[in-house]
């Protein structure tokens, strides 16, 4: 009896932690959700707040180009690798060295961000040529990861089609293969008839029969003349009053 109420305590405690665990996984998605929701509120309004803010006369509405190029070019890299490295494990070193690049956005932006309020519009101008070839070095490296790894899964798509479209090619003509029509056979030619008989009969081709010729032929003799018979010298000859 005490066995039985042993295992039902370790039953309970058991489902009572895995409650607790799934709920702590729960509340954490949830947290992560809303930390992702906000995250993009906040990205959304600071988008906005720079577009702002180009509109804005003078060296700070550069700033804010900038600014706003940087970022929008970051985050469209940084989405479209994290996509491809999903389906395409060579991707994931090009993410890494996206990750290096990134530190160096982080910083140029953090920077833009300082000279945003920058009271000395005249030291912002001399310095607006280094941020400018700055924000475009690493905008380049950034558009060049991005469209590479665009190109890639394009190519790879299309072999696939072309693949794919062979296969459906063949399945498609197996499936009517009555269509497929056979060479007639050549039917064998006729004997040709002999030298001689095509010289002598160019139009007749069939054994001729007795009433087929022509009416100039000659005809035989219907009787025949006796043969001559041969004389003997042991014979008599037929005596005088034998004659009349």
């Amino acid at each position: 009896m005490e066995a039985v109420i042993a295992v039902f305590a370790l039953l309970f405690v058991l489902f009572l932690v895995l409650g607790v665990y799934a709920a702590v996984k729960v509340v954490g998605a949830a947290r992560r959700g809303v930390d992702r929701t906000i995250e993009q509120a906040r990205r959304t309004v600071e988008d906005h707040t720079l577009r702002a803010k180009t509109f804005v006369p003078g060296p700070a509405s550069e700033v804010a180009q900038l600014r706003l190029k940087l970022r929008t070019s970051m985050r469209a890299t940084q989405d479209a690798l994290q996509v491809g490295a999903q389906d395409d494990e060579s991707l994931k070193e090009s993410l890494a060295l996206f990750q290096r690049l990134g530190a160096h956005g982080h910083e140029l932006d953090g920077e833009l961000k300082r000279l945003e309020s920058e009271p000395d519009r005249a030291t912002l101008a001399q310095r607006l040529p280094d941020l400018r070839a700055r924000t475009e070095r690493i905008t380049q490296s950034a558009d060049s990861l991005r469209w590479a790894a665009r190109d890639r899964a394009r190519r790879f798509a299309d072999d696939d089609l072309d693949t794919l479209s062979a296969q459906i090619d063949v399945e498609a003509g197996a499936l009517r293969h009555w269509t497929t029509a056979e060479p007639a056979s050549t039917p064998p030619p006729w004997p040709e008839a002999p030298a001689a008989e095509e010289a002598g009969t160019a139009q007749q081709t069939w054994p001729e029969t007795p009433r087929s010729r022509p009416a100039e032929e000659p005809k035989r003799a219907a009787i025949t003349p006796p043969v001559q018979r041969p004389t003997y010298p042991w014979r008599k000859k037929p005596r005088p009053e034998s004659t009349t």
